[in-house]
């Protein structure tokens, strides 16, 4: 009897001495300081995607879940010309980023093999992780409501079988290997750790190894014409503008409430301007759980403050408000003094803290568009819509010296915003082309200008008119008595500069491009 293909394929696996085709894998026993690693042979990968089909028929996934995927690059001139892929998955890093980042402890790396594992059950489905990962590896599952990513087949490998992209791959192009860990950090991840257009090794230390072609010309993705812009993040962009109005208004009934107790002849703040200063952020922190896929363990989040910042952004910003409110509740029982000044001092204090670990959240050098202090800068310069919230609170409640003041105040902060904004356009204006980064933050720039050019420009000039023309102009209206057309100045320069900032955050969110797996053509629904 004739043998069928599929035992021709066995045997020639078998004889060969290669891993796929195989339902069982001989891996030595794992010693102190060692763990599993993939092994990616690039001059074997002839692109077939049969990894990523195998991985998805397995662990049930939907078509647009891809724990494992596949990236094509090209280079050289006719005839000599390459066509280059790359078939990722986890690289069950040595310092991953996904796990100092989960805010839920929903990662774990087995310290018997060194495996990566995704907790499912804890999981809130954030995201956060999915931008923390220079690989873009772990990916939102929207059936279930979380992240999910691929876990090396560990528990087929605990019984000695191969995982399933292993054992699919026809040409024989990943294999499973054991590896020193501290050996490879000195002598092999750098020169066996890195391929065509990956990420810095030293971000996470990825312990997968390539074997590449010899000789190999300069490659490009072969998808670097195909420019998408990214998540919207829309509960987000609301969240973190609201509760960044909020401290503006926090720190404005904070200063004139100073004032007052320090005998300066100045209004004391009112019990209307105290709650104004606290529902931007209670507002905001309830819409954030709309960005999560189970809101119902939205909570959880606090988990991991040691490491992540998303954990220490949801505690000093839910006590931030909690104590705002309690700060409302003494203004309205009459409870003044040094006390009121003591509980208001605490709440800035955890209100600057909670800002600066929520622009800490986008500081990630897996996206390198956010990765930049301006971040922080225009994070906190958003405050200064806060400050003409009780300016006009100030004026209409006949406040008129108070609001001056604030009014100076919130100039000088809308001017600050400003500046940072426009350090930002010169940035991308003269990027250095020899850069490591230039191809995402070039990318980024052509989001901006081609885009989003018409949102850019309502952005830049919006920030003018709201943010300086309009607060100038109510300076002026106050201090010639009209206070009337002062407010009416006011109210349009609140609304307009609010509007303005969520726009310039709807870029923030748009614009980004991150490092991820170059030639991903078929990423699903892979957030980037």
């Amino acid at each position: 009897m004739n043998p069928t293909p599929l035992d021709s394929f066995l045997n020639h696996q078998a004889q060969t001495g290669m891993q796929c085709g195989n339902y069982s894998i001989d891996v030595p026993e794992l010693k102190e300081g060692e763990q599993y690693r993939f092994h990616f042979d690039a001059t074997a990968c002839v692109g077939c995607h049969c990894c990523e089909a195998a991985c998805n028929e397995l662990q049930n996934n939907p078509s647009d879940v891809k724990w494992r995927r596949v990236g094509e690059m090209e280079g050289g001139e006719f005839p000599n010309v390459l066509q280059f892929f790359n078939s990722m998955s986890c690289n069950h890093c040595l310092d991953p980023e996904c796990l100092r980042g989960c805010p839920t402890n929903s990662y774990v790396k087995f310290e018997d093999s060194g495996i990566v594992w995704h907790d499912d059950d804890t999981c809130i489905g954030c995201q956060y992780c999915t931008w923390n990962c220079p690989y873009e590896v772990p990916v939102m599952n929207y059936d279930r409501g979380i992240v999910t990513k691929c876990d090396m087949c560990h528990d087929k490998l605990a019984v000695g079988e191969t995982p399933a992209c292993v054992q699919a791959c026809p040409a024989g192009a990943i294999e499973i290997e054991v590896v020193h860990k501290e050996e490879w950090i000195k002598y092999g991840m750098e020169k066996e750790g890195i391929a065509p257009h990956l990420p810095d090794v030293e971000i996470t230390k990825p312990t997968t190894r390539y074997t590449l072609p010899e000789n190999m010309p300069e490659l490009r993705p072969a998808d670097e014409r195909l420019l998408k812009p990214a998540h919207a993040e829309l509960p987000l962009v609301f969240m973190t503008i609201l509760t960044q109005v909020s401290l503006g208004a926090f720190l404005a009934l904070f200063l004139g409430q100073l004032l007052f107790s320090l005998g300066f002849n100045l209004p004391e703040p009112t019990v209307a301007m105290a709650i104004m200063a606290f529902i931007p952020s209670a507002i905001g922190l309830a819409l954030s759980a709309l960005h999560l896929g189970r809101p119902i363990l939205a909570m959880t989040a606090m988990k991991n403050w040691r490491t992540s910042w998303l954990s220490r952004e949801a505690i000093a910003l839910g006590a931030y408000t909690g104590l705002a409110t309690m700060v409302a509740g003494m203004y309205f029982l009459e409870i003044k003094g040094f006390l009121l000044l003591l509980v208001m001092t605490i709440t800035l204090v955890m209100g600057i803290y909670g800002i600066y670990a929520q622009s800490m959240i986008y500081r990630v050098r897996a996206r390198p568009a956010w990765d930049r202090t301006s971040t922080t800068k225009r994070f906190f310069g958003s405050g200064y819509v806060g400050f003409l919230l009780i300016s006009l609170l100030l004026l209409i409640s006949n406040g008129k010296d108070g609001a001056m003041v604030l009014l100076a105040i919130a100039l000088l902060s809308g001017m600050a915003q400003v500046l940072i904004i426009y350090e930002e356009v010169m940035f991308y204006r003269h990027l250095d082309k020899e850069g490591s980064l230039y191809y995402q933050l070039n990318r980024t720039r052509v989001l901006l200008k081609e885009h989003f050019g018409q949102i850019k420009k309502f952005r830049l000039y919006s920030l003018a008119i709201f943010a300086l023309g309009l607060p100038l102009l109510a300076i002026l209206f106050t201090a010639s008595g009209l206070i009337g057309l002062a407010i009416a100045t006011l109210v349009v320069a609140t609304v307009g500069a609010l509007v303005s900032e969520l726009a310039g955050r709807y870029l923030f969110y748009r614009t980004v491009v991150p490092l991820g797996l170059a030639g991903n053509f078929f990423a699903g629904n892979q957030r980037g």
